[in-house]
């Protein structure tokens, strides 16, 4: 047992400051529907389906709502009963559908067809994303005006900008639409974005070449992994090269390591905080999980432990540390203090999501906080309710 105090005790986060006002929290993308097999078939033998939403804005919006933070979602859906769930559920978990864009009823909702593994059969999954309603979500749309009025933090990924190119569309919907969000911003509204490479949607030079001015232009927060770095970027992580870094050749990484990655990544982009999210997987249903952030006067701060999770369902995890992450942000401020309690949040979140099937985090602050404490202070004891 650790004698250390638990620091942070987000059960006392006083948001006062946030009522009465627009949402603190917007973000837009694209939602999926998303179908698994519910008979533990293959997918293409499933009789019986689950049909639960994916996406990463998303996942971002519903988790930031649970914890107390308003928070506004912007997409794109078909005026269908697939397009009412998406808004119904975004309503029942707080998150404000104001600025949702209705496209006409016959146009397709993204969809995700995802075939759950185990060791050794790796999952799959596969994207019906071309076309969709949410990748033709474009400038003139939205009021961004009013989407982002008091709005103190506005989040997008990278998976957005690829739809365009996954459908073959001439310009990019989503982009402009972006580009116009920044124009109508508040000053003072820090940009997160999720880096979130997909080879699915688009090649590395593709991603580079609209990736790159995009995040030296707009991005304060920049999170992503080191292998989407190295893949699209070649950046290495100290003692490990690019290459090994991309055929999962690397063992133990040193603080220095990751310190030499984010200061690399924060030079090439400009941005003000680099957040790192590192998955081990040792097999399927087994997974270790920690994460590190550095900002510009190169404060760093690193999980103080690789944690092991038993996996229900990965998908939504990395999003769901996102939303604990910018939570700190969010509390706290861009400092010191917020890095750190963003990091720790956003660690005993998605552990607790990555037990839970299916993306959406259905999770409480009372059962994030009382993992927080476990951590610091030991204990395994049952949760009473």
């Amino acid at each position: 047992m650790s004698d250390q105090p638990l620091k942070w005790d987000i059960s006392k986060d006083d948001l006062s400051d946030f009522d009465h006002k627009g949402s603190a929290f917007v973000t837009f993308g694209e939602t999926m529907l998303r179908d698994t097999p519910a008979d533990m078939q293959r997918a293409e033998m499933a009789k019986i389906v689950h049909i639960a939403f994916a996406g990463s804005e998303y996942t971002l919006a519903m988790l930031l709502a649970r914890f107390g933070i308003p928070s506004a979602y912007v997409t794109r859906v078909p005026d269908n009963p697939y397009g009412w769930l998406l808004r119904d559920t975004a309503r029942a978990q707080g998150i404000k559908t104001d600025f949702i864009v209705w496209a006409p009823k016959a146009e397709p909702i993204g969809r995700f067809i995802y075939e759950i593994g185990r060791t050794p059969r790796k999952n799959t999954g596969w994207y019906q994303r071309m076309y969709s309603a949410a990748s033709r979500l474009d400038a003139g749309m939205v009021d961004w005006k009013a989407a982002l009025k008091d709005c103190r933090l506005f989040h997008t990924s990278g998976i957005s900008f690829g739809l365009a190119t996954h459908s073959g569309y001439q310009g990019n919907p989503m982009l402009n639409a972006f580009e116009e969000a920044m124009s109508a911003k508040p000053a003072d509204c820090l940009v997160g974005m999720d880096f979130n490479y997909r080879g699915t949607l688009w090649t590395k030079e593709q991603c580079s070449e609209v990736m790159t001015p995009l995040i030296q232009k707009y991005i304060d927060i920049f999170i992503t992994t080191i292998e989407d770095m190295a893949k699209i970027y070649g950046i290495g992580c100290g003692q490990y090269s690019a290459e090994q870094i991309v055929k999962g050749d690397i063992g133990r990484l040193e603080d220095e390591d990751i310190q030499a990655f984010a200061q690399e990544v924060s030079e090439r982009f400009q941005t003000r905080i680099v957040a790192i999210t590192i998955r081990y997987p040792d097999t399927f249903e087994q997974h270790r999980w920690e994460t590190a952030a550095v900002d510009t006067s190169g404060f760093f701060f690193r999980s103080p432990a690789v944690k092991p999770i038993t996996l229900m369902d990965r998908l939504g995890g990395g999003d769901t540390w996102n939303g604990g992450f910018y939570y700190g942000l969010l509390t706290e401020g861009m400092n010191k203090a917020g890095i750190e309690k963003g990091v720790m949040v956003g660690d005993a979140a998605t552990r607790i999501k990555q037990t839970l099937m299916f993306d959406l985090p259905v999770l409480t602050k009372a059962e994030t906080q009382a993992l927080m404490k476990a951590d610091v202070l030991g204990g395994g004891k049952r949760t009473a309710r």
